[in-house]
């Protein structure tokens, strides 16, 4: 019992076609001049096959990279009299205010983030503060016009 493709290993082609066989070939109507067989190549977004790429250390072609004009890896820092300036606004509001406005002056002088932070304390601030302050005065007033008597009868 033995077959004619007992010593074949698995890459071997076939052979040709015995007689009387018919060879394959092109699809019918495809065998014109001017018709090109598709190339298939690998898929989008995958490599060329190992053995095909560029050789060994040299890396991978050239992506994007950040926008001209930017340094690579560099982000401004956020001043930190801003942040304390927007915490201490909720804490302590004219501790907040004072803050807020002194961390504005820096951050023009030195280009740091944080002209929001220190905005919105000095905002927070001054609101707080107001409130506070209204609210002294209100106190002011009622002791004021409990001390003098005027509502006894």
């Amino acid at each position: 019992m033995s077959t004619s493709d007992e010593h074949l290993y698995r890459g071997d082609p076939p052979s040709a076609p015995a007689q009387g066989q018919p060879a394959y070939g092109p699809p019918p109507g495809h065998d014109q001049p001017g018709y090109a067989q598709p190339a298939y190549g690998p898929p989008p977004g995958y490599g060329p096959p190992p053995g095909y790429g560029p050789p060994p250390g040299y890396g991978p072609p050239p992506g994007y990279g950040p926008p001209p004009g930017y340094p690579v890896g560099y982000a401004r820092p956020t001043n930190t009299m801003a942040i304390l300036a927007l915490v201490l606004a909720f804490v302590f509001a004219p501790a907040g205010l004072i803050l807020g406005i002194i961390a504005r002056k820096q951050i023009r002088q030195t280009g740091e983030d944080g002209a929001g932070l220190a905005l919105a304390g000095i905002i927070a601030g001054g609101i707080f503060t107001a409130f506070f302050v209204l609210i002294i005065v209100f106190w002011i007033i009622a002791i004021g016009t409990l001390a003098n008597g005027s509502f006894g009868p």
